[in-house]
């Protein structure tokens, strides 16, 4: 009697992760605001698609509370914020209420998490986003932010380990810089902060770059070469 061999495996799709530049992926989900049908709703705003996680965990809450006092400039940037972790509605609702009634941090207190958490227990939203990264962990979400703009474009990805909370004025600095960039062509220099000087683009050509050698710096750009021309922000 010979022993059968089986070279078999079972197959398991791979996380996806939308790139720079990709529809972000479409999804509906129950969040502590209600329903939501994402990017539909929101239509006409840039987002901050993030994740976290878990609920009740101590940088966690840190990042929470910092972007709820941060909500309003977001808002004024016409822009929401969406967060989303592998726990149940229930997980979400008694964190919350946790934050606003008992937490202070930084001389904050009485936080109101006002901006939808989105409950995502299946994990389809994490997996639809790449915010699944086995090295890190199985079961919770790594902390991944997404910037969409209002096409439901996909503008910027960034992605932090579960022991590093992130910087959310950097997270609104690249906002600002995206918003520049899609309003008025430019680019954003190293450190860039809104109301610096901005990059006009390279020349593609070498009859451009050639013209760039009688350009002068007249108080609006400053040329530095011909292939790092600033400007005023307008």
């Amino acid at each position: 009697m010979t022993e059968e061999y089986c070279d078999c495996w079972e197959y398991e799709e791979p996380a996806s992760l939308p790139l720079i530049g990709d529809e972000a992926p479409e999804f509906e989900a129950q969040t502590t605001n209600g329903q939501v049908k994402f990017p539909a709703d929101y239509k006409g705003k840039w987002v901050i698609l993030f994740s976290h996680p878990a609920d009740f965990t101590p940088v966690c809450t840190t990042e929470f509370i910092t972007f709820a006092t941060m909500e309003d400039e977001f808002k004024k940037l016409n822009t929401e914020l969406i967060g989303l972790s592998i726990d149940s509605i229930t997980s979400h609702i008694a964190w919350l209420k946790e934050i606003k009634d008992n937490i202070k941090y930084q001389g904050l207190e009485g936080v109101e998490i006002k901006f939808p958490v989105i409950a995502d227990i299946k994990m389809e939203v994490a997996k639809k986003y790449g915010m699944l990264q086995p090295g890190a962990s199985d079961t919770k979400a790594v902390r991944a932010v997404f910037i969409i703009n209002p096409k439901g474009i996909v503008k910027a990805i960034l992605y932090y380990p579960l022991s590093a909370g992130r910087n959310m004025g950097e997270i609104k600095r690249l906002l600002q810089a995206l918003q520049v960039n899609e309003k008025d062509g430019v680019s954003t220099p190293a450190n860039w902060m809104p109301g610096d000087d901005v990059v006009i683009g390279a020349p593609e050509t070498f009859a451009g770059a050639q013209e760039r050698d009688i350009w002068m710096n007249d108080g609006d750009k400053t040329v530095h070469s011909w292939f790092l021309v600033t400007k005023k922000q307008k």
